[in-house]
């Protein structure tokens, strides 16, 4: 007797399992190696790509401080150095008689960042709820 031959139905589904394996090591290993790329990044902070404000909100204060630790703030169209209790003070008038005014703070790039954050802090306990950073945008 002979053996009827059956046909074979041919399969039209992939396996994915493979590409699921290779996923998983390759999220593994950018998850190690992530954490690691991020200490060393050299940075020039006061320059950088980044949204203007919109031209909508109100004036924004603007405190600068340069790269001796001085603070500047615009009183009445006139640049003056003043100290951080003074500008703190300011501040807190400003933000109770305005409180949607935009806080903004203009480092020199030479700096102390702690003096940057320290002003920053300052800041945000007159009641500044964001404190923004103005930076420039890259020459090209």
């Amino acid at each position: 007797m002979k053996r009827k031959k059956q046909k074979r139905k041919l399969v039209a589904e992939i396996n994915v399992v493979p590409y699921i394996d290779v996923t998983l090591v390759l999220m593994v290993i950018f998850m190690i190696t992530a954490p690691l790329l991020m200490q060393g990044v050299k940075v020039d902070l006061p320059i950088a790509n980044s949204a203007p404000i919109n031209s909508e909100e109100r004036d924004p204060f603007i405190v600068s401080i340069k790269n001796d630790g001085s603070y500047w703030i615009d009183e009445k169209g006139v640049n003056q150095s003043k100290s951080l209790s003074f500008v703190k003070e300011r501040v807190e008038k400003l933000l109770r008689q305005q409180p949607e005014t935009p806080i903004l703070v203009w480092g020199d790039s030479g700096v102390d960042y702690g003096a940057v954050v320290n002003l920053m802090t300052e800041l945000q306990r007159a009641g500044a709820l964001s404190v923004g950073l103005v930076t420039e945008p890259p020459r090209q």
